[in-house]
Formats: structure tokens, C-alpha cells, sequence
């Protein structure tokens, strides 16, 4: 889709573990060019499609519902990974397949807002693993803290009423922004003001991730600022780890 980006870096993170990833456009699906039926997993990078016009994410989204809805249901039934990074994640919220509390939903249950700080934040933020229904990040332990970046204008999480975002905060919360301590902290450990300091979500049967931090960019030690840490690289090791198992 136009205005992607990433999905470079994306596609060398999956081919470092040893698999055989794929650019798809999305007109090759449309077309029927290709199959999503013919992939393990639907990874939907960052960046700004369709210029981020309405909201964030909304019409690379629209596009999806109109013309592959019925095969993108199938494939997260059949349980299948659909992973998404920043705009994926705000793609996958507006197509309802996030929160997905009690299944997809045919509207958006929630949305990625303006930051607090009504500005483009892109520095390093610290997230913390929480124990949730994720199928696709057993392999970080519970409460670890890693240091992946952040970089959106739209990352604050807001839900429809506040029974559901208590309900989603409870069950489906995957990753937390904190301070250097561990603990829940406002701006600037928290860079956009969500929900609950919620950094990504997970949908009710756990093969659906959503995040605003972009792992792809702390896949390797001389991506972070003190040159040891490559946090990133276990959300790629997860979700090949969940379709290794699985098939």
C-alpha cells in the first residue's frame, strides 16, 4: 500500500530467522495474484498508507474490509498470525480485528489518537510484557522490560466506553509503556498518553498483535542507542517460533 515503510526492515527481520518471506501489495491480492490463504502469517508494517488521510490507517483499512474481508476472517479463524506495527496496528484496530474482544467487530471498538503531546514522537521508550492471552510472544518472560522505538503522531489507544477498555486493559494487554524503573509512568516513558500506558494488544484467541514500538528497528544491537540490547528480534522470534509449533 502507498505510503508503507519498514517493510525492508521487516522482511530481512523474518529472513534472518530462517524463513521465506514475501512482499504482497495489496492490489496482488485484489487482483488475485496472490493468496492470503497461501501464507503462515499477514505482517503489516509501519508508515503513513494513504497519507494517514481521515484518520490513521482508516483507508488502507477500508480497503481490506471491502475486497478481503471474508479470506482475512478465514485466516485468523484457522489461526493464523496477523501481526501489526504501528500503522498495522492502527490499520488492524480500524478493521476491527483488534480488540476483537468478543470477536471481530464490524466497526472499530477502539482508536489510535492524537499524542498527548500533539507531536510526532520517534525516540527509544521502554515496554514492559504482561501476561495476556498472546500466543505469539510466549517466549519473553512476563515483566521483562525492553527498550524498542517509537515513532507516530497517533499512538494514544482510546476505547468506545470505559467497561470495555477495563475489560480489554484486564485480558488483552500485551505490552506497557514504563519508566526506567518498571513502573507506569506519564510523559515522556508513556509517549502518547494511552489507556492503562497500553503499548500493544493482542485480540481474544491471541494470534492477532497490535504495537505502536517498532521491533524491526531493534533487531540488532548497533540499532539501539547503547549498542547491547536487540529487544525486537524476540517478537519475530515468537510469532516463527508459534508457526513452527502450530505447523
Amino acid at each position: 500500500m502507498e505510503g508503507t515503510n519498514c517493510e525492508y526492515e521487516s522482511y530481512l527481520a523474518f529472513k534472518e530467522l530462517g524463513t521465506s518471506p514475501e512482499y504482497v501489495h495489496i492490489k496482488e491480492l485484489e487482483k488475485g495474484k496472490k493468496k492470503i490463504d497461501d501464507y503462515h502469517c499477514i505482517f503489516l508494517p509501519g508508515g503513513f498508507s494513504a497519507g494517514d488521510y481521515i484518520r490513521a490507517g482508516a483507508i488502507f483499512a477500508a480497503r481490506l474490509k471491502a475486497n478481503l474481508l471474508r479470506e482475512l476472517k478465514k485466516f485468523v479463524e484457522n489461526g493464523y498470525v496477523m501481526a501489526g506495527i504501528c500503522n498495522g496496528f492502527q490499520i488492524l484496530i480500524e478493521m476491527g480485528f483488534l480488540p476483537a474482544l468478543n470477536g471481530i467487530s464490524d466497526e472499530p471498538e477502539a482508536c489510535l489518537a492524537t499524542n498527548d503531546s500533539c507531536r510526532f514522537e520517534c525516540r527509544p521508550t521502554l515496554i514492559r510484557h504482561e501476561k495476556s492471552e498472546c500466543k505469539i510472544t510466549r517466549n519473553i518472560p512476563y515483566g521483562k522490560i525492553s527498550m524498542i522505538p517509537v515513532a507516530h503522531a497517533e499512538g494514544k489507544i482510546v476505547f468506545k466506553d470505559e467497561e470495555y477498555a477495563e475489560e480489554v486493559n484486564e485480558k488483552q494487554v500485551v505490552f506497557r509503556y514504563v519508566d526506567d524503573k518498571g513502573n507506569l509512568a506519564g510523559y515522556p516513558w508513556n509517549p502518547n498518553g494511552s489507556y492503562g500506558n497500553i503499548a500493544g494488544i493482542c485480540n481474544d484467541e491471541g494470534n492477532i498483535l497490535g504495537m505502536m514500538p517498532h521491533p524491526e528497528r531493534a533487531f540488532h544491537e548497533w540499532q539501539q542507542p547503547d549498542w547491547k540490547s536487540n529487544d525486537g528480534k524476540e517478537i519475530f522470534e515468537g510469532i516463527v517460533k508459534y508457526i513452527e509449533e502450530k505447523w
